[in-house]
């Protein structure tokens, strides 16, 4: 497997607004300061009843320009339907309508190497119909939210990076699907997810994408939501989903970088530059013993505060 690393779009909060609720989709011009997301999902799947799917796609269809004109800092990501759903070829038309390629495209529920490669193909038929040009790869969400889902992430994960039309960017666990997968109950706590977290942070990491954690439904808890976010961050995720907006501003200070990280990683890379003229391994800063990991772990810090910059 070949990977090389980019810069991503950051996606520290990943904001959901049903496609079928045109006064949802309006509220999103009336977000402000610290409160306006970096990515937002405009929903065409689970946020939406199956007898508004029409009206969601029209929806989505005659805002997506204009929103994506209005707000030029945030992604603007459409999150089709399954490949198992038998919508997914219905929800691409959308594109037809579009004048540029979209932003982003989210794909749920991915159990399967085999659903990608037929989810590149009902795309690849869907991009033959549109009146723009693909000038680059789409970037891609998947999201894992099965048992079968999280033990295939690896075959899912390459079939996304041999295709030429995608680019995988990101990847988001669906808690609440994962636990009626296995037969679990929800705690506050989560320990029954702490495997798939993990699991799923290592693939993301290995893949040199994103990982986005699961949503905080207890969503007025405000100090449970930030401590639920500090738990993942320190996982290794890079954002979290979210279905509030008053959750969006601490969403995004968690999973941003303090001054203080900041300033410690500039300091030790200067440090390290320095320091690795003279040929010689580990060295000491700040009174302790610093190696190769630790310098990795500084990095990954300047990375992340550039992208949210």
């Amino acid at each position: 497997m070949s990977v090389v690393a980019r810069r991503l779009w950051p996606r520290r909060a990943l904001f959901y607004t049903p496609g079928s609720d045109m006064r949802k989709i309006e509220k999103l011009r009336k977000l402000s300061g610290a409160g306006i997301p970096d990515f937002v999902a405009l929903d065409l799947e689970d946020g939406v009843a199956m007898s508004a799917k029409t009206q969601a796609r029209e929806n989505i269809a005659n805002t997506y320009e204009g929103l994506r004109a209005d707000m030029p800092n945030v992604q603007f990501g459409i999150r089709v339907n399954s490949v198992s759903s038998g919508l997914l070829s219905e929800d691409l038309r959308i594109l037809r309508e579009l004048k540029y390629a979209p932003s982003c495209l989210l794909l749920p529920k991915v159990d399967s190497a085999e659903e990608v490669r037929e989810f590149v193909e009902t795309y690849s038929l869907a991009l033959g119909r549109c009146r723009w040009k693909l000038k680059a790869p789409v970037p891609l969400v998947s999201f894992i939210e099965t048992a079968q889902g999280l033990l295939n992430m690896r075959e899912s994960f390459q079939a996304i990076l041999d295709s030429q039309y995608i680019k995988h960017e990101a990847t988001v666990f669906g808690s609440d699907d994962f636990v009626a997968s296995i037969g679990a109950h929800r705690s506050q706590n989560g320990e029954e997810l702490m495997y798939a977290r993990q699991k799923l942070v290592a693939h993301a990491k290995a893949f040199n994408i994103q990982a986005i954690d699961m949503v905080w439904i207890d969503f007025k808890n405000l100090e449970g939501l930030q401590e639920n976010s500090m738990q993942g961050a320190n996982l290794g995720f890079t954002g979290k989903q979210v279905i509030h907006p008053a959750n969006i501003e601490t969403v995004q200070r968690v999973f941003s970088p303090t001054e203080e990280k900041v300033q410690w990683a500039s300091e030790l890379l200067e440090q390290f530059a320095e320091h690795e003229k003279s040929g010689k391994g580990a060295f000491v800063f700040r009174g302790k013993m610093i190696d190769m990991p630790l310098v990795k772990q500084a990095e990954n810090i300047i990375v992340s505060m550039r992208s949210a910059s």
